[in-house]
């Protein structure tokens, strides 16, 4: 075969296919996938492509694009056989999905795809996906070369830049009825804590698993990234690098993960993904705080044991006082730690208002509770603050809230302190 007839066999070789119901759905599909492989490339059906990766002629592919709406959703098991079927070829997977639910998404990907990307497709997302699957890791040998054995910080390329090797202090909020102001609690101790040195400050992440109406990334005007959404879809194989990928950061200082663009479901998580995202953060992070969803799920008890604090936020209100009645009773049903709650009185009544002091310690007697904190009424400044996506020590420092929440994260880093230096 002379060197003409071999450059024309290669650019006739079928590198990658599109496997879909009717590919003609995907008009974009279509476009980007000539644009990027030129004729390389070929189109089958769900059960043509069991049948074609099990022959010699699919040796020469190196990834199918599956893309599937939600008429596909009704027979997952066909699916995953096809991702299956590619990864026992070697075969990398790209998932494109539209309208598809999250709790589809996330069995697929926990079946082997490599990539997801939403349809219809982003301009140069189909081409970007490639060039990842398409880019080698770096070998171990040159990984070991380069680095310095002092030195635990890993790049995370256009995530956040982390350094492992620790064992951060893990603080989680929860309100206990709607309002409480634990998010805004949340958000604004994790700024304080990331701001509270100037010279070799500590680093701080904040988690926010309210992963149906998280507002975290409101509260600080930063975006709900798709790399969260494949992140908790895969979280058995999450590490250091692909956490870091998932994280957006504010002002340079604090670290964020965002709840994801979507409602999920809360049970997409289980115990063991919350307890793996949660030492994964630890390790890199001297403080975690972690922004819970109001209603307790089968990982909240996960979360509960793993925190060195946990602030139950109240208001000094019937319904407050009867949730806290009903986690009581259930926490101590399953002998958890309801003693490792520190209430914390939201609004509370100010110093001269006698009546409302009152009112305070009946209701914490009667519950059988101890009221750690009292936070004053910030007033709509925090509202406006929140809104404008900023910290109150940025959007109004001299707020009482601000000047509470500050002197609490001041007294946290000290006591964090003290057990480095004991130890």
């Amino acid at each position: 075969m002379t060197s003409s007839e071999s450059t024309a066999a290669e650019a006739g070789t079928i590198v990658a296919c599109t496997v879909s119901r009717e590919v003609q759905n995907f008009d974009l599909l279509i476009e980007d996938m000539e644009t990027v492989l030129g004729e390389n490339w070929g189109d089958l059906g769900f059960d043509e492509a069991l049948a074609f990766l099990g022959q010699h002629d699919a040796q020469t592919l190196e990834f199918i694009a599956m893309a599937i709406d939600e008429m596909d959703e009704g027979d997952l098991s066909q699916l995953i056989q096809v991702i299956q079927a590619a990864k026992a070829r070697s075969v990398k997977v790209i998932l494109i999905a539209e309208d598809v639910t999250p709790a589809s998404l996330h069995q697929l990907l926990r079946s082997g795809a490599d990539e997801f990307v939403p349809y219809p497709l982003p301009d140069g997302e189909l081409q970007a996906a490639v060039i990842r699957l398409r880019t080698p890791p770096p070998s171990q040998s040159l990984v070991l070369a380069k680095a310095d054995p002092e030195d635990n910080t890993r790049s995370t390329g256009t995530g956040v830049k982390l350094r492992g090797g620790g064992d951060g202090v893990l603080i989680a909020v929860q309100g206990l009825a709607g309002g409480t102001g634990a998010t805004t609690m949340a958000v604004n101790m994790a700024w304080e804590l990331a701001s509270i040195k100037t010279d070799n400050p500590p680093r701080v992440c904040l988690l926010d698993l309210g992963l149906q109406f998280g507002s975290v990334s409101t509260y600080l005007d930063l975006p709900r990234r798709d790399a969260v959404l494949e992140l908790l879809s895969d979280i058995d194989s999450m590490d250091g690098d692909s956490f870091g990928q998932a994280l957006v950061t504010f002002d340079e200082k604090l670290q964020v993960l965002t709840s994801p663009a979507d409602v999920l479901p809360l049970d997409m998580l289980g115990p063991d993904d919350v307890r793996k995202l949660i030492n994964v953060a630890r390790e890199h992070f001297d403080y975690v705080v972690v922004d819970m969803p109001p209603s307790f799920v089968q990982w909240s008890d996960t979360v509960l044991n793993l925190a060195q604090v946990y602030f139950a936020m109240i208001e000094l209100d019937m319904r407050s006082a009867q949730n806290v009645v009903r986690i009581k009773r259930a926490l101590q049903s399953e002998d958890l730690p309801f003693e490792k709650l520190r209430f914390i009185l939201n609004r509370a009544p100010k110093f001269t208002d006698l009546q409302g002091k009152s009112r305070v310690k009946r209701m914490a007697e009667s519950l059988g509770i101890s009221i750690d904190l009292q936070f004053p009424d910030g007033g709509r400044v925090v509202t406006q603050a929140c809104d404008h996506g900023l910290p109150l020590a940025s959007q109004a420092a001299k707020n009482p809230l601000r000047k509470e929440i500050a002197k609490l994260a001041q007294s946290l880093h000290q006591i964090g302190l003290s057990d480095v230096e004991a130890a």
